[in-house]
């Protein structure tokens, strides 16, 4: 018998509200993907996309099995964990007896939970080292916003991230005592890591550069043209 599977969700609307659209990933106890499923909600908000993705994930998940669900969405995990109680005591009105927005959605979502055991995993997004599950999430969720297509498969097409953005470098003013520091010195200690200008990372994921040779991951990547690859191929997508 599963142990248990762990999911991860998540929503996307370019522009809130936008096109929009969810998506999930499940996978194994040791968090190995297995398999993922996208969707479009046509216009709407992120928030409608985030909550959505978790309906998904429950329905596409064996309610006997215990359930790990790793999301990035503040919102979904305290309207489900923290807020939820409140709401239906106060005949679905917030405390300031306004009605619960997406009131629908969550009402599903309680009862797909009712009888469940359904664990919550607040997951940083856009983290250099962040939950692998949640990117591939994040990413799938952002295509089906983009195209308003729905997807889906298993292990070996799980859409892959682009890297995230890694926080950059802070650079020490030089105080008065240091003034006479040598101008080598002092270039040395506010160089970024570039080529041409462009800022460098290592892989997350491995990928295709597209000179159509693959480099792994951690490998050391660049922006070439609109997509990631070898720094050297820079100067050839100019």
């Amino acid at each position: 018998m599963v142990e248990r599977v762990i999911g991860a969700c998540d929503g996307a609307a370019k522009g809130n509200p936008g096109p929009a659209g969810w998506a999930f990933v499940v996978a194994d106890g040791d968090g190995v993907p297995q398999r993922w499923q996208a969707g479009p909600l046509g216009r709407n908000t992120n928030n409608v996309g985030e909550l959505t993705a978790l309906q998904q994930l429950l329905l596409a998940t064996d309610p006997a099995v215990p359930l790990e669900v790793r999301l990035d969405s503040t919102y979904t995990r305290d309207a489900v964990t923290k807020w939820l109680a409140g709401w239906k005591r106060n005949g679905w009105k917030t405390a300031a007896g306004k009605p619960v927005a997406n009131q629908e959605l969550i009402q599903a979502i309680d009862g797909l939970l009712e009888g469940r055991e359904v664990t919550f995993v607040y997951v940083p997004a856009h983290q250099v080292d962040g939950d692998p599950l949640n990117a591939i999430a994040d990413k799938a969720a952002s295509d089906a916003a983009r195209s308003q297509e729905a997807a889906g498969g298993t292990a070996a097409d799980l859409p892959v991230p682009e890297p995230a953005p890694s926080a950059a470098p802070r650079v020490r003013r030089a105080s008065s005592s240091s003034s006479s520091a040598s101008p080598s010195k002092s270039a040395s200690s506010s160089k970024r890591s570039s080529v041409g200008g462009s800022r460098t990372l290592a892989a997350r994921y491995p990928g295709t550069c597209p000179c159509a040779r693959p480099y792994a991951k951690g490998d050391t990547i660049t922006k070439v043209g609109s997509s990631w690859g070898h720094p050297q191929c820079v100067a050839a997508h100019a």
